[in-house]
């Protein structure tokens, strides 16, 4: 495992997931990026795009972006899984002490929206 890579894409504002349709063709999303042990955490909408195209398809490009998506590196090759209920949880938290004042609003509002169930965590893994 590379650390360096790890450290370097949680430590940006903004992850680039490219994840794929039916048809193949990839779809980047730039979203939060939390660091959660060995792999990178997201949060997102449970019935977004991306979910169902991760559910289908478990591979994905990760590299760092900024707010608008446009790349400022390389994209790496990863696999993505949809996290549990508690994963979730956690990942709303590391979210909220990394992103400070921006991120605790966007999960309130998120959870005023949505509930809790609204929102899912996907944990992302490098391919080696």
């Amino acid at each position: 495992m590379d650390t360096t890579r790890l450290d370097r894409l949680a430590d940006g504002k903004y992850l680039l997931v490219t994840s794929y349709r039916k048809d193949g063709t990839g779809v980047p999303t730039p979203v939060w990026v939390v660091r959660d042990g060995d792999a990178l955490g997201i949060w997102t909408v449970t019935d977004s795009w991306k979910v169902k195209r991760i559910r289908r398809r478990t591979d994905v490009l990760v590299g760092p972006c900024d707010l608008r998506g446009n790349p400022t590196g390389a994209q790496v090759p990863a696999t993505a899984e949809i996290c549990d209920a508690t994963t979730t949880a956690r990942y709303r938290r590391l979210i909220a002490r990394k992103y400070g004042v921006s991120g605790v609003l966007v999960l309130l509002g998120s959870r005023l929206r949505r509930g809790v169930r609204g929102t899912v965590g996907i944990r992302i893994t490098l391919v080696p």
